[in-house]
């Protein structure tokens, strides 16, 4: 069960804060669960963990790669092992290992990416992967998640830690818009309705989230009702919920925070052209690479924010007629 509480506000604990406690909390509970990270313990929260378990945490370095085989052959012996690096090479540069040694394996392996799409920010380009999404949805079975905020991290990592198969999560570190009570628990491959709505639906991921709720409150002051639905497990899609609210409003836009090819969006509007066709505006990426910048200005440049999101929606709502 889950309580939307948002207004707009960011959360009053980091990401990384929140991921750091619970990790060690996992850890501490379950002597079978253990944690990998690539130099990165001091950015995500982590930092000391290794000295208090050192028989389920392990320091593996600038070595992306050789942590993902590490984390599967753990995960061979019987151990349920997170790995941790920024989501730029949790995904592209270890994409033969994971997808051999761990989901061709069929070794239960979680993998954490942080400072998703543009929230790479001043680290740039070479570190902001908006393609990590397409990469792991290509992958058979795999699961891919975004966490919406620090609430939900604390909760879906503690589901995902007797999840069977490859697991991908993109996680950001800093403080999010909050969207749910801290008590909230979810249900992976099932999205949430956080506004109902009759004539638009938006369907957002991450970050994305808080904005199509922004949007959503924008459009009401011009009399269009539009739902918000929280698609935070893009694989597998939750297909119900999408075919209701299709039928229910006629026009779908999604959003997400990184490339719309192959991405939330793509799983979307391949769905529904095969079941249900209706109009269906993709807010993302538009097959571009990153670039430096603050998160404020790379969502202005890319088409990320609130306006850009009403400007989609009475688009589609044009389409239905």
């Amino acid at each position: 069960m889950f309580t939307c509480i948002y207004n707009g506000e960011k959360e009053k604990k980091t990401g990384k804060s929140v991921f750091g406690e619970t990790m060690q909390k996992i850890i501490s509970e379950d002597p079978k669960a253990a944690y990998l990270d690539a130099d990165l313990m001091n950015s995500i929260g982590t930092w000391g963990l290794e000295e208090k378990f050192k028989n389920q945490v392990f320091q593996c370095g600038i070595q992306e790669a050789h942590m993902m085989g590490v984390a599967g052959g753990l995960a061979a012996v019987g151990m349920k092992p997170f790995a941790h690096t920024f989501a730029s090479f949790a995904s592209r540069r270890v994409f033969d290992q994971v997808f051999i040694s761990i989901a061709y394996a069929q070794n239960s392996v979680r993998v954490i990416g942080s400072d998703p799409g543009i929230q790479a920010a001043y680290n740039g380009g070479t570190h902001m992967p908006f393609e990590d999404i397409c990469l792991y949805r290509a992958i058979p079975h795999a699961t891919v998640i975004e966490f919406t905020d620090a609430a939900m991290t604390a909760s879906l990592l503690q589901v995902m830690k007797d999840r069977p198969g490859f697991t991908y999560a993109r996680m950001g570190r800093k403080n999010s818009v909050a969207v749910y009570s801290e008590d909230s628990t979810f249900e992976i491959g099932k999205g949430n309705v956080l506004r109902d709505g009759n004539d638009v639906t938006f369907i957002a991921c991450g970050m994305m989230v808080a904005e199509s709720m922004k949007a959503a409150i924008e459009l009401e002051k011009e009399g269009i009702s539009a739902a918000v639905i929280d698609m935070f497990t893009i694989k597998p899609l939750d297909e119900d919920l999408v075919t209701s609210y299709a039928k229910q409003t006629g026009a779908i836009v999604t959003a997400e925070n990184g490339n719309y090819v192959g991405g939330l969006g793509a799983a979307v509007a391949t769905f529904l052209s095969e079941t249900y066709p209706i109009p269906v505006m993709r807010i993302g990426i538009k097959d571009l690479f990153g670039q430096v910048g603050s998160v404020d200005f790379l969502a202005e440049f890319y088409g990320l924010t609130a306006k850009d999101l009403v400007a989609a929606a009475k688009k589609a709502i044009a389409l239905k007629k």
